[in-house]
């Protein structure tokens, strides 16, 4: 696990190796065992990859990058693991291949070396990582499946910049780049972040989940983006429930034991949810004798307190628990923090008690956590998805079947038939009679007190809410699965995944995600929607059945989901001397904001005048966000 960088500009510049160590600083959390720096003359040009390393799988010096092929044709600058590095090296060698390391890095390389693009497919990992091949001079950027490692480009003005972190390549400009206003909108008044390429600064970019981009260095126009992977979601129709089960429970040991690869020590954290419990008893399940340290964060008296779930777990497995209490004011010393390490503006507060989770885990000498981020978007969590159930149902005429469906989910926990008749109005009315209903209970939620509603209209600017689009030929009668593989490819779970990769490198601790792989995501697409979503309105329907005998049932059966949740209202509340500082901000920075409105906004609602909502918390990370990005 590490940090990577990268830039080739058309003119060589005496402050190159200078640019670059300042890039490397930024991000020696992610990688404070090693880094290292490469040139490379290119005609006019240079081409400069560096990298911070966390020594995770062979810890010897034997894992330094960048890294070159026996002949130097290829050099590769790598952020990730590769679990499968083994049984790749040895398909390698019976091939011919020598290697002269133990590290999975040097398997990567020689991997891309023989089979290239196709060698993706091969990998179980997460990765991000940059392959410069100096005899062609082209420049391949690539990004895992999920996009579980991050990877932020900027390519203009015939040079090309990369990092790990926005600190990092944000050191790579001479000028800094503008806030993207359209990303900051998208974000302030629908939550919308990490969902497509765009990020928070303009011509900084993603690169997509799942996608690679090949440059010719000689022509840095001739630029090939290529999506790699995209799942089908073609049902299995010939596996049954039971058969399904088993396949499912195997797959997971089968993930959980490569995950578990590491030369490091290794704990999980554990919220006392179904995914994050799976994980840590399929642990016990394949190593008995195992030390299992888990670490959990508790909001003692709170409505959203998991303790108690969380010892069900600790005791059926012998763990050697950890658990964090944070308050109040721990969460105000160390928001500034906090928001710097995730470069952009995030959801809620509750990524602090997953952010002082990974502080605890280093603080005990644990490296390497394993976590259940991702089980939701594959199993049909949180709610279930149940729109994409219910449109599924209509295209196959099923309509008495939906309507039992939602009068069946709308019992469980959190849910109410109010829920279920806005899915009824938004998925089995026709769309003329939903759209003018949907007008009618509109909230006004896209036209807040505190825009600046004339710069907006100068500037051609709108929000957009982030939108599922059930439009796809495979997806007609598969809409659940449709609707999930949206989740996973960039419409969920980026955002989940970002604050977990931030937040565990900022104390340098690798979170790994045994949940998202390639084989898992194809065989669980491929299900029939009412094993994932019962017609009960069970959510993670077949996942529960292939962990019985593994997982208590106590954790099988609950029909509640909290998670790593924080009191975020109380907090708010307790804010109020705090935001007209956090809130003090240089008119000039946001043209679009009326901050004198935003401070009355968050008043109002601080004093129970105003019914809280996330916005809140929304305005308040953004003004301190851009407060901070002056000093940086």
């Amino acid at each position: 696990m590490c940090g990577i960088v990268g830039f080739y500009e058309r003119s060589f510049e005496e402050n190159s190796f200078e640019k670059m160590n300042l890039a490397l600083n930024k991000m020696r959390h992610r990688g404070p065992d090693d880094s290292g720096i490469e040139k490379f003359k290119i005609d006019d040009g240079i081409l400069m990859l560096g990298q911070t390393r966390l020594s995770i799988i062979d810890l010897t010096s034997g894992g330094h990058q960048p890294m070159s092929s026996i002949d130097g044709r290829y050099s590769i600058i790598f952020n990730g693991e590769i679990y499968n590095y083994r049984e790749l090296r040895d398909d390698l060698k019976i091939l011919g291949y020598g290697f002269r390391t133990d590290s999975d890095t040097e398997v990567l390389l020689i991997a891309w070396i023989h089979w290239g693009k196709s060698s993706l497919r091969k990998l179980i990992g997460m990765f991000a990582f940059c392959i410069f091949d100096n005899y062609d001079n082209t420049l391949t950027l690539v990004r895992d499946a999920f996009g579980i490692k991050p990877f932020f480009y900027n390519i203009e003005n015939g040079n090309i910049r990369f990092a790990s972190e926005l600190p990092a390549i944000l050191e790579l400009f001479q000028n800094k780049p503008k806030i993207n206003i359209q990303r900051s909108l998208d974000y302030l008044i629908y939550g919308s972040y990490d969902n497509n390429i765009n990020t928070f600064y303009e011509n900084i970019l993603h690169l997509l989940p799942g996608h690679f981009l090949k440059i010719n260095l000689d022509n840095y126009e001739n630029i090939k983006q290529e999506k790699w992977w995209q799942p089908s979601i073609k049902e299995n129709s010939d596996i049954s429930f039971n058969e399904a089960a088993s396949q499912l429970r195997e797959l997971f040991l089968k993930n959980i034991q490569l995950h578990l690869r590491s030369d490091v020590p290794i704990g999980a954290a554990l919220s006392g949810g179904l995914d994050s419990s799976a994980v840590v008893c399929a642990m016990r399940y394949l190593y008995p004798n195992m030390p299992i340290h888990t670490f959990s964060y508790v909001a003692k008296g709170s409505t959203v307190d998991e303790e108690k779930w969380a010892d069900i777990i600790n005791n059926h497995v012998n763990a050697i628990p950890h658990k964090i209490n944070v308050s109040y004011d721990e969460l105000v010393k160390d928001i500034d923090k906090m928001i710097n390490i995730q470069g952009e503006p995030f959801g809620g507060t509750s990524i602090y008690a997953q952010y002082r989770v990974y502080k605890e885990a280093r603080k005990q000498g644990v490296v390497v956590t394993l976590d259940g981020q991702g089980a939701d978007e594959l199993l049909a969590g949180y709610s279930g998805y149940p729109e994409g159930y219910i449109l599924s149902l209509k295209e196959r005429g099923h309509y008495l079947r939906g309507l039992n469906f939602l009068y069946n989910w709308a019992k469980w926990p959190g849910r109410h038939l109010g829920h279920s008749a806005r899915i009824f109005i938004t998925v089995m009315l026709p769309i003329s009679v939903s759209k003018y209903i949907r007008v009618l209970l509109n909230t006004n939620i896209d036209n807040p007190i505190w825009l600046n509603k004339q710069y907006l209209l100068k500037n051609k600017l709108k929000a957009e809410p982030s939108i599922f689009n059930n439009s796809s030929v495979d997806g007609r009668k598969r809409r659940l699965v449709e609707q999930l593989r949206s989740a996973l490819l960039g419409c969920g779970l980026s955002q989940l995944l970002r604050h977990g990769d931030r937040n565990s490198m900022m104390w340098s601790v690798e979170s790994r995600v045994p949940f998202l792989t390639i084989e898992m995501a194809e065989f669980l697409l491929s299900l029939p929607e009412h094993y994932l979503l019962s017609p009960q309105g069970e959510t993670k329907y077949v996942f529960r059945k292939a962990m019985r005998g593994i997982v208590p049932d106590e954790i099988l059966d609950r029909k509640d989901k909290i998670g790593f949740q924080t009191p975020e209202n109380a907090w708010l509340k307790q804010l109020k001397k705090e935001i007209n500082e956090w809130v003090d901000i240089n008119p000039k920075d946001v043209p679009f904001l009326n901050l004198e409105k935003i401070i009355i906004e968050l008043n109002e609602i601080i004093d129970g005048k105003k019914k809280f909502s996330s916005q809140a918390w929304r305005l308040i990370n953004y003004c301190r966000w851009i407060q901070n990005q002056s000093n940086i």
